[in-house]
């Protein structure tokens, strides 16, 4: 072997080698994940009934010379994600602001606990002003309709047809035959349209004359109902007569409008609805006179701020707190 080649195999077994200890590396040292603060802003009280989520709080985490931001959802919940060159065990720094509480600053470790925080309120900002008195907001109602599918029964169908045959005649192998393959048989079928919008329910078939024992449905066309219905029966003795009969219904959309009480704790108010739910309106008296007061898309209210949570098919938590001016009854 010449020493080129000697060198070339040296060379290969090398990276051979270079190769089996990377795959060995990575088996046992596993590629480092980034880090991930999970955590929830509550407004700080004595009550734990009144620790409520505050939507839109600033959030900066300051680890080193690293500095992640972000913002707590409806719910409270705020996600910092961190770069992968941060590793459990850091020190971080968080700072929390939003306009009405008092600035809170926090010193804690990257781990993998959840960072739960209580901001407190700026006293001023839940007082009306000394020259006004307070405003109550009372007897509060959550209203909303939901869609609803109903159908009414607009009448019934009932039809017969037959299947004609003569018994005893040797099906010598020429189908449609008797299910055991000795007679001759035949096979009939009807065909019910309900109309359009509408659809047929409940809908059955039954042998009603003739020798019924020697006979059986073909095909199922009807159970299932819908606008229109089919079924197909053999027959291997005489002619046997066969009565379809079903309800007719119209499929019809309607609103129900449904009321609720929703639960105030402290200076806010909570409540939860279907995702279905539609035309969400705030009813309450105010300074004595019932007023009816549609959320809409923005969430507005004149004597509160509100926020939801809750996306796709899951439940709705609408959460308001009052304006400054504004009380609910002592």
């Amino acid at each position: 072997m010449t020493s080129g080649r000697k060198i070339a195999v040296r060379v290969t077994l090398l990276l051979v080698l270079l190769g089996s200890a990377a795959t060995v590396l990575l088996l046992y040292f596993p590629r480092h994940k980034a880090l991930q603060l999970r955590g929830a802003v509550l407004v700080e009280d004595a009550d734990p009934g009144k620790r409520v989520p505050i939507a839109d709080v600033d959030i900066s985490a300051v680890i080193g010379t690293v500095v992640v931001t972000g913002k707590s959802d409806p719910s409270g919940f705020f996600l910092l994600q961190l770069p992968v060159t941060v590793r459990r065990g850091r020190s971080v720094v968080f700072r929390f602001t939003h306009n009405g509480y008092a600035a809170r600053d926090t010193h804690d470790f990257v781990t993998d606990k959840l960072y739960v925080v209580q901001m407190a309120p700026v006293t001023r900002s839940t007082r009306a002003p000394a020259n006004q008195p307070a405003i109550t907001v009372s007897n509060l109602r959550v209203r909303y309709s939901i869609k609803n599918l109903t159908a009414a029964n607009i009448g019934s169908a009932a039809k017969s047809f037959e299947v004609q045959n003569t018994g005893n005649v040797p099906c010598k192998g020429q189908p449609p035959c008797s299910p055991d393959g000795l007679w001759k048989a035949s096979i009939g079928s009807l065909s019910l349209d309900a109309g359009a919008t509408n659809e047929f329910r409940n809908a059955r078939v039954s042998c009603i004359a003739g020798p019924c024992a020697f006979t059986r449905i073909e095909h199922d066309g009807f159970s299932r109902g819908g606008q229109q219905i089919t079924v197909s029966a053999r027959a291997w003795s005489d002619t046997a007569t066969f009565l379809v009969e079903a309800e007719v219904f119209h499929p019809m959309l309607s609103e129900i409008v449904h009321e609720s009480h929703p639960l105030i704790f402290g200076r806010a108010l909570s409540f939860t609805l279907p995702s279905s739910a539609e035309g969400v309106c705030l009813m309450a008296d105010v300074s004595g006179e019932s007023i009816i007061f549609p959320l809409g898309p923005n969430l507005f209210l004149s004597w509160a701020n509100c926020n939801a949570s809750g996306t796709g098919n899951q439940p709705k938590t609408y959460r308001c707190e009052l304006k400054p001016q504004y009380q609910f009854p002592q």
